[in-house]
């Protein structure tokens, strides 16, 4: 529900983002990560195809960030630094820890919270058994497939045609070309399975409701990585083509914020924030140390909370990724693709006029300044987060 202003400002004068050096209020954490999906297939981020009634009621009930991306776009690799903070290269080929192991779930436990995880789909029972004196850090995680979707949601896409969806033909280097061959009926069955973790989410929030647990509660909805889903001639997310890609289908990302009476209600930011800025935020919200390791991130709490930043510490303006030999600096109009230390192929997008990325301008020498910035912004991540 909407939130007024006082409400708000009275709600969250017990916050160190809001209020200097109080003792900070360590609400119960509800993190929902699903792998491979893409914020272009939720109403909240503008699809008119896809029904996703109570995810947007979710980020009509708090805060969207609009341009929120994956570091590592695969689920493996984008989970790992969601839940570090650390970049894909500090990372290196170590097996990604399970939500409830991570570090963020070690750093939480140290805080006193009661540290759990599971499927999306069995996570009810755990939520009615939380208590109510200690707070707990429940980590959520789900695959977005296309396959086993109950029928009652499946018939809710039986007859949509996606004709704003234009799937296009197979690309030459696609890894999952059988999934290319019925775009549209495959497409069809993801719908419906994001329509049911729609309705999980909502059976979670309405539990939080009953229990009186939903004020007390922050409800992260967030997700490892995008998918294509046939965009670009490609099925999954960075990885469905080779080399990896990274086009935003696959790299940009949902992040929604909840907590009545601390994030404001509808709204809306539109600065780059990325998932390694998770951990500093969360880190920053309750007044703890963040995990060891050199990261890269930075608090977004001011953003989330609607205060404003200080003056002399604008909010960046570029974000990072990369996976094996891909890396990506992504800022709001260009986008700098390069591969093999950049011996290519290379990629640059100017978004405001190519939103698709369907015109590579590497090689445009309208663009160079354009692309030493960025490849210099790539080369100074590389460098001072690789270890």
């Amino acid at each position: 529900m909407p939130v007024s202003r006082r409400h708000f400002l009275l709600g969250s004068l017990s916050l160190p983002l809001f209020a200097g050096k109080a003792a900070p209020e360590r609400p119960n954490i509800l993190l929902i990560l699903v792998d491979e999906l893409p914020a272009w297939v939720l109403g909240a981020y503008g699809n008119k195809e896809f029904r996703t009634p109570n995810l947007d009621r979710l980020a009509q009930t708090g805060t969207r960030f609009f341009r929120h991306f994956s570091c590592a776009p695969a689920p493996g690799p984008g989970c790992a630094t969601l839940l570090s903070g650390r970049t894909p290269m500090q990372l290196g080929d170590a097996p990604a820890a399970s939500p409830a192991e991570s570090p963020l779930a070690k750093m939480l436990a140290g805080l006193g919270y009661a540290c759990q995880g599971a499927a999306v789909t069995a996570a009810l029972p755990l939520l009615e058994q939380q208590a109510a004196g200690k707070p707990f850090f429940l980590a959520l995680n789900h695959t977005i497939g296309y396959e086993g979707a109950p029928q009652k949601y499946l018939d809710l896409y039986a007859k949509e045609k996606f004709d704003g969806y234009n799937p296009e033909h197979a690309a030459a280097n696609a890894v999952q070309k059988e999934m290319l061959a019925d775009v549209v009926g495959n497409v069809r069955k993801v719908a419906a399975a994001v329509s049911a973790v729609d309705d999980t989410v909502a059976a979670l929030v309405a539990t939080l409701r009953q229990r009186s647990l939903l004020d007390s509660t922050l409800v992260i909805f967030t997700s490892a990585c995008g998918a294509l889903l046939g965009r670009h001639g490609l099925w999954g997310s960075s990885l469905a083509s080779q080399p990896p890609n990274m086009y935003d289908e696959a790299v940009a990302t949902p992040m929604i914020w909840s907590w009545p009476g601390h994030v404001p209600a509808q709204g809306v930011r539109p600065e780059m924030v990325s998932a390694y800025d998770l951990v500093p935020t969360l880190c920053e919200l309750l007044a703890a140390a963040p995990p060891a390791g050199n990261l890269c991130g930075r608090s977004y709490g001011p953003l989330v909370t609607g205060k404003p930043l200080p003056k002399k510490h604008p909010w960046r303006t570029t974000v990072c990724a990369h996976i094996d030999d891909t890396d990506m600096a992504r800022e709001e109009r260009y986008k700098l693709v390069l591969r093999a230390q950049g011996m290519g192929p290379n990629e640059l997008y100017d978004l405001s006029a190519d939103e698709r990325e369907n015109v590579n301008q590497y090689d445009n020498q309208r663009y160079l300044t354009v692309r030493n910035t960025l490849a210099g912004e790539l080369s100074k991540w590389q460098q001072q987060f690789s270890a």
